[in-house]
């Protein structure tokens, strides 16, 4: 039985870029890195080094060599805050593009990109005991 979503990978172009708009925009922090010494390098990256689930950074075109078949397209992810508004702000000081603020069933929810324009989700997360 699985209990637990451990890692996501996101295959980009960049790692260096794309690392770096994860850890110094959006405040991830490096849970590991590992390199093969023939260009397959992943990076762990996650919220925080106490996060259950991480993104692993992997280099789309080694991963295209190596498996042709497997799909790289960017997986649809929806993070969760605290506090919607102000981080929705922060993204818009710090020149991250970001979509509207909207209201779905499950509260508000936007959409940022990273550097290579894949596009992502924050929600707020309510306290369904309230």
């Amino acid at each position: 039985m699985i209990n637990q979503v451990g890692q996501i990978m996101l295959y980009v172009n960049d790692q260096e870029a794309v690392l770096k708009f994860w850890t110094e925009k959006l405040g991830f922090s490096i849970i590991s890195e590992a390199d093969n010494g023939q260009g397959m390098r992943s990076i762990q990256i996650a919220p925080s080094k106490e996060s259950g689930t991480s993104i692993v950074l992997q280099n789309k075109k080694i991963v295209q060599e190596m498996e042709p078949k497997l799909n790289l397209g960017t997986p649809s992810l929806i993070f969760y805050t605290d506090n919607l508004e102000a981080l929705y702000q922060e993204y818009q000081d710090k020149n991250i593009t970001v979509g509207d603020m909207v209201t779905i069933p499950g509260g508000k929810v936007f959409n940022f990109a990273d550097c290579e324009e894949n596009y992502f989700a924050v929600m707020e997360k309510i306290n369904e005991n309230e």
